[in-house]
């Protein structure tokens, strides 16, 4: 696959998709992210491609695995200074349009329906900003001998850098691809994705759907 900072190499076989929280709650107006004060039709760009790289890998049989982050209904989960960092108008637990702001089984908490999970695809929940901490995904990926993944979702300097850096203290290798990923702020979406990349790929990778779809279909 064509990436920066060099063409990066994959087997289909051991490599999942990798779809970090998108979820109504911070892609669609009324749910947590708009609740922080952003313009969540910014991260509405990536859907569009995000699907054409889902529908590619799920015609291969490739491992999808979506994330969701979320909370416990009584919130044990949450921590306090979690809750009241930014002094929101409206905490995480409050009740918004579609439910209680990132807590699990509310409406905002769920996928949207545009790259919603099918039969057989992984759903992790999770209660921080990171894919693997506090989750079962390590021995899922362990488990279907995987050791790569091609990364979407959102925001790319919080939970896509996060879950990207705890999968390189992993060992597995990460592609980012930057037109399936967001930021609600243009120059975080830059920096984001040039941490990755810098020195060679210290965490990862930097692709396109583009270039992903032809090494895909390839």
């Amino acid at each position: 696959m064509r990436a920066e900072p060099y063409d990066f190499e994959f087997d289909p076989k051991a490599t999942a998709l990798l779809i970090i929280d998108m979820q109504r709650d911070f892609v669609e107006p009324g749910g947590f992210g708009e609740a922080l004060g952003n313009d969540v039709s910014i991260l509405r760009k990536a859907i569009a491609p995000i699907k054409t790289v889902l529908e590619a890998c799920r015609k291969i049989g490739m491992l999808v695995v979506h994330t969701r982050e979320g909370h416990r209904a009584d919130l044990s989960d949450c921590p306090p200074s979690k809750m009241a960092r930014g002094r929101p108008r409206r905490k995480i637990g409050d009740d918004g349009s579609m439910g209680r702001l990132l807590v699990r089984g509310a409406q905002g908490h769920d996928i949207i329906p545009e790259l919603y999970p099918v039969a057989g695809e992984v759903v992790i929940d999770k209660p921080g900003k990171g894919a693997f901490y506090a989750t079962d995904l390590e021995p899922i990926l362990r488990n279907a001998r995987i050791r790569t993944l091609i990364v979407c979702g959102v925001t790319t300097e919080v939970c896509v850098n996060t879950s990207v850096r705890e999968a390189n203290d992993r060992g597995f290798d990460c592609v980012v691809l930057d037109d399936c990923v967001g930021s609600y702020c243009p120059e975080f979406q830059r920096a984001g994705l040039a941490m990755i990349k810098a020195q060679g790929g210290i965490f990862g990778w930097v692709s396109s759907s583009k270039d992903a779809l032809k090494a895909l279909a390839a």
